[in-house]
């Protein structure tokens, strides 16, 4: 893929995220949600794209945009798949939390595999420690692994999980390994991109998700050559005592995207790895990343945006 799409991507990501983070904190969801797909939408048209999303919004109504199955773009000379989430993490959006993010995986026609159950579990990690996690092992025997091969001990690790009470037993076995949590309300897709990155003070990403975001992450994840195993599952709210119902296979983040891919995204509200946006008088900044598969490359870009002026994706 031409390098130069990557920047057609971040200002799709970018106008998203413009878009949605006016309704940081205000408690509504839905309209949050209804901003960043509008954006989204208007961007791609004036995107030199010819895009088929495969993993998108769901469809509600005839007016439901971006939704899988959806044709995007102004047209270009090759087709792609694109699997994308408007703004991930509405709910801590509208409460005015972190880890809301505007993202975007794109790849050749038939890079991303097919969604096998509706949720999945997963354990994420930086480069350094990719090739020692396994998904069958304890938790302590994961963390144990993922500190020798960062080279700390165990209590020095960050485990970035989600704060529900299906994790409630997972929750006991890190704080028994001795390892540190970050609990966090929403956003598993920031969660799993945090880990995956130096630097952002986030080690490992375990814990149970919904699976698009799951393959949208995977994206990312294997662009940069990070770590991530996960196992398919039909339901997410298990019960937190008693085993859940897995389908069988692990899938590393390669059996779930292939070829050369590109991810972009946006902060919308603060994570562990990107700020959010933050307006001033007369326009806002944004904060961005893209990954390149080809290249390995990983671009954090700032951006200052006018509104005096006519954005460039119109």
């Amino acid at each position: 893929m031409d390098r130069n799409l990557a920047l057609e991507l971040v200002r799709v990501t970018e106008a998203a995220a413009l878009a949605s983070a006016r309704h940081f904190g205000k408690g509504d969801p839905l309209g949050a949600d209804r901003a960043a797909v509008e954006a989204m939408e208007l961007a791609f048209n004036g995107a030199k794209i010819s895009g088929h999303i495969v993993i998108g919004e769901e469809r509600i109504s005839e007016q439901s945009r971006l939704c899988t199955g959806d044709e995007i773009g102004a047209g270009g000379i090759a087709e792609f798949d694109i699997a994308l989430d408007p703004v991930d993490c509405i709910g801590a959006l509208a409460d005015g939390q972190s880890n809301s993010i505007s993202a975007i995986a794109m790849g050749a026609r038939g890079t991303f595999s097919n969604l096998v159950a509706p949720y999945m579990r997963s354990i994420a990690v930086g480069a350094e420690a990719a090739d020692v996690i396994d998904l069958n092992a304890s938790v302590f025997e994961n963390l144990v692994r993922i500190a020798d091969a960062k080279r700390v001990y165990v209590e020095d690790l960050t485990v970035s999980i989600l704060d529900r009470e299906r994790h409630r037993r997972l929750i006991e076995d890190v704080r028994a390994s001795g390892a540190r949590i970050e609990l966090v309300k929403d956003g598993d897709l920031a969660a799993t991109i945090s880990a995956s990155l130096p630097g952002t003070g986030i080690d490992c990403m375990m814990g149970i998700g919904d699976a698009k975001q799951g393959i949208i992450a995977a994206a990312a994840v294997a662009c940069i050559g990070a770590g991530l195993q996960v196992r398919f599952m039909q339901d997410a709210d298990i019960e937190p005592d008693k085993p859940a119902a897995e389908l069988g296979k692990i899938y590393r983040a390669r059996d779930l995207v292939g070829g050369d891919i590109m991810f972009a995204a946006t902060g919308v509200s603060r994570s562990d790895f990107l700020d959010g946006v933050m307006f001033r008088p007369g326009g806002a900044t944004t904060h961005s990343v893209v990954f390149r598969s080809k290249s390995g490359t990983i671009r954090f870009l700032k951006t200052e945006h006018s509104f005096e002026k006519t954005p460039d994706y119109t």
